[in-house]
């Protein structure tokens, strides 16, 4: 069999693939210059056992019907044709939507699952559940959620002071110092939706430290930058970010070294946020030092140097998924207006640069492709990762952003793209809430836990196995994603089979447009091809652009975006915040009275800390070797894993007090789960401090230190959201806070278990 190359896309990289009918090969776009490993993931997608390979149901719902049961996640599957499931599920949709109206439809689906702009899942359902009624929307990300609901009160829209503030070029040409509050991983900065085809990240920070650049890690992880620039490491106890941050802002202050000229044209709110700083207690160093376990001198020199020369504050996202996640986005966006540097180039603020792909790159000067939506007719919404509080307690109120709302009753859920027993805290309670359910329904390529969890379980392709465009408005490169191989087994394109269900509910013509996927696709290209013929440029017809595989667009110069037009005229370009400043301080927030939230940044003490039961702060970032839970069988994330195993890392003196040695089996626990992994013990690591990354996918299983916990006590996979608190960021945001939690760890005294978190289960 003759092997053709073909471009394809990943939202991890750009790639180049030949098929040979028994195997993937997979190799980097010629032009990245650091492409990312994960790609060695891809190949494992296209037969793995752990694909569903054909449309499954659970035996109680298949047999009893709908309704609350605490078998998900335990019973076990039947095999059906594709016309029976989608009869059943078109009379169990109308069901539910003609008894308990269409908010009791909940369209839980996430958008990490394709690069591909017509294949996502997330517009895709969202779309079909629009047109057949309407449903119970999520708001917000697990990601980023207390930053997106912060940022626009403070600062401005968040795109616009996320993705358009400052650019890679400029901090390689103008930055003097990166104060990097949680670092700027190269892991992270990776990946990006819609893909990436030039991962510029690390060639810039390696320009800045060349020019002589200073990189200032605040982070309990050593490795959140990366090791070429030499950084400054402060190994910060986790989550007391906002006290350092209001330290260096009481010392420049009271050393009158801040720019007293920008906070007055500038920002508002600065004489509450300063009468803070200096009261009682004072907001001073040594203050900080004992929160933070900083020495007061190296944040006194850190505040020496930030005051002088161009400085760039930055924040991870990772800081914001925590309890009073918005502080650290609002205490470092203060720091940058009191240093007086916002929208200067290459200084200022910049959240979450180096937490995504997306940041830190110019626009496209032509639009994308994109899919096209429908209009919810439906108001009802949750912040996104309140989910199981809504299954679990319909009716009852809840505070966001201002406002109080109610939960919705939702009998059924419908998720496509995306695994919330990956995303979601405290997975024991999770699975509680979808027992709550009347149906559960999932798209799904792998028998993933959400899948386990699922009444019906209808197989989707993968990206590998369609045809798509893989484009984003930060990336120049639009790439035609040509189908790699054929589908596994008896599954579908997400828009055929919601296409089939939206036929059999009456809505059919409205979903489709008439147009088959090959149509959407030629429709989609035609708005950017006019753009592109509109300036004069180069504007292939589909067919062209197929056949060339990719096409580079035009993109705006850096113009300093709305940040950099604010600055040299805020009068003329106001931010869009109530007073059309910088809010250092806001009284409208203020006003809401939320006991969790201050109307200014603020040091609030945390709810869960180490103590004597659980010494431990766990931090549960973001993995490096697979996007979330995505592809964690591939040989990448495979081989990251020790005995199939994830690995968790702990300090050399924790290690040595508790008996531990490299590469033992250990339990995590505390009062809400356990799960087992394998130590690492490294000196990358702040003591009193564990780190165990998200995606493992979970394998419950009783636990023997408990045996009267339940069978779902133990994951032994070493999932850490089998630790993590489902509890909101704050009354104003509800964001999630899975980044932090207390644990305590041991060896474990028993044979560890088999892991089979990949593996399907049994079909009838």
């Amino acid at each position: 069999m003759t092997e053709i190359e073909k471009t394809h896309s990943a939202h991890w990289g750009v790639f180049r693939a030949r098929y040979d009918g028994d195997r993937l090969r997979v190799r980097p776009h010629p032009g990245d210059p650091d492409p990312s490993p994960v790609l060695d993931n891809i190949p494992a997608a296209v037969a793995h056992p752990a694909r569903v390979g054909a449309p499954a149901v659970r035996r109680g719902w298949w047999e009893r019907g709908p309704g609350r049961d605490p078998a998900r996640g335990r019973d076990d599957y039947l095999t059906v044709s594709w016309d029976a499931v989608l009869d059943r599920l078109a009379e169990e949709t109308h069901r539910v939507r003609t008894t308990h109206g269409d908010a009791a439809v909940y369209g839980g689906s996430y958008g990490w699952a394709s690069a591909g702009r017509f294949h996502h899942a997330q517009g895709q359902l969202h779309r079909f559940l629009a047109v057949t009624g309407g449903y119970t929307r999520s708001v917000n990300t697990y990601s980023g959620g207390a930053a997106e609901v912060i940022l626009p009160q403070v600062l401005g829209a968040f795109d616009s002071v996320s993705r358009n503030a400052v650019t890679w070029d400029a901090v390689a040409a103008h930055t003097d110092t990166v104060l990097a509050f949680g670092g700027m991983a190269l892991k992270n900065s990776a990946i990006a939706a819609g893909g990436v085809s030039r991962h510029v990240e690390r060639g810039a920070m390696r320009a800045a430290r060349d020019r002589g650049a200073v990189f200032v890690l605040v982070s309990p992880l050593r490795p959140d930058l990366p090791e070429e620039v030499d950084a400054t490491w402060l190994p910060i106890r986790p989550g007391t970010d906002v006290a350092l941050m209001l330290a260096l802002m009481h010392t420049v202050t009271a050393e009158n070294r801040h720019d007293g000229d920008f906070l007055d044209t500038h920002c508002d709110g600065w004489e509450q946020l300063r009468e803070y700083l200096f009261a009682a207690p004072v907001k001073d160093a040594d203050w900080a030092a004992e929160i933070t376990g900083i020495d007061a001198s190296a944040i006194r020199e850190l505040a020496w140097r930030i005051a002088y020369g161009r400085t760039l504050v930055t924040v991870a996202q990772s800081l914001q998924r925590a309890e009073h996640g918005e502080q650290p986005v609002w205490g470092a966006t203060a720091l940058a207006a009191v240093l007086g540097q916002i929208g200067l180039p290459g200084g200022g603020f910049n959240y979450g640069l180096g937490s995504l792909g997306h940041y830190g790159r110019l626009r496209n000067a032509v639009p994308v492709p994109t899919f096209s939506r429908v209009p919810n007719p439906v108001s009802s919404f949750i912040p996104v990762a309140r989910v199981a509080d809504m299954l679990l307690h319909p009716g009852e109120t809840y505070d966001y952003n201002g406002a109080e709302h109610t939960y919705p009753h939702v009998r059924m859920a419908w998720w496509a793209g995306g695994n919330p027993f990956h995303h979601h805290q405290d997975l024991r309670r999770l699975r509680r809430a979808v027992a709550e359910l009347d149906t559960f329904v999932v798209h799904d390529p792998m028998w993933t836990a959400t899948a386990r969890h699922a009444d019906v379980v209808l197989p989707s392709t993968t990206t590998l196995e369609r045809d798509d465009m893989g484009a984003t408005s930060s990336d120049p490169l639009l790439v035609a994603m040509k189908q790699l191989v054929p589908p596994r087994g008896e599954a579908r394109d997400d828009y055929d089979v919601l296409a089939a269900l939206a036929h059999r509910l009456g809505h059919g013509d409205r979903f489709t447009e008439g147009r088959t996927s090959h149509e959407w696709l030629v429709h989609m290209y035609d708005r950017t091809r006019k753009a592109l013929a509109d300036r004069g440029l180069d504007a292939p017809d589909f067919d062209e652009f197929w056949e060339r595989g990719e096409l580079e667009l035009p993109q705006r110069p850096d113009d300093g975006g709305v940040l950099g037009r604010f600055r040299a005229d805020p009068a003329a370009h106001p931010l869009p915040t109530p007073s059309g400043r910088i809010q250092v301080g806001s009284a409208p927030i203020a006003g809401y009275r939320y006991s969790d939230h201050p109307g200014h940044p603020a040091w609030l003490e945390p709810t869960e800390a180490p103590d004597e039961r659980h010494p431990f702060w766990l931090v549960s970032n973001q993995p490096a070797t697979r996007l979330h839970s995505q592809l964690d069988f591939g040989a990448h994330s495979s081989g990251s894993k020790r005995s199939g195993r994830e690995v968790v890392r702990i300090h050399p003196d924790d290690a040595a007090g508790l008996g531990i040695s490299d590469g033992d089996v250990v339990r995590l626990h505390n009062d809400r789960g356990a799960c087992l992994a394998s130590a690492r013990v490294t000196e990358d690591i702040r003591p009193g401090v564990l780190q165990l990354p998200t995606g493992a996918w979970w394998d419950p299983r009783p636990d023997p230190e408990r045996p009267d916990a339940g069978d779902d006590a133990l994951c032994v996979h070493g999932n850490p959201n089998a630790l993590t608190r489902d509890h909101g960021t704050s009354r104003l945001a509800q964001g999630c806070t899975g980044q932090l939690c207390a644990v305590a760890v041991a060896p474990y005294p028993h044979e560890p278990p088999e892991v089979t978190a990949h593996t399907p289960p049994p079909l009838g």
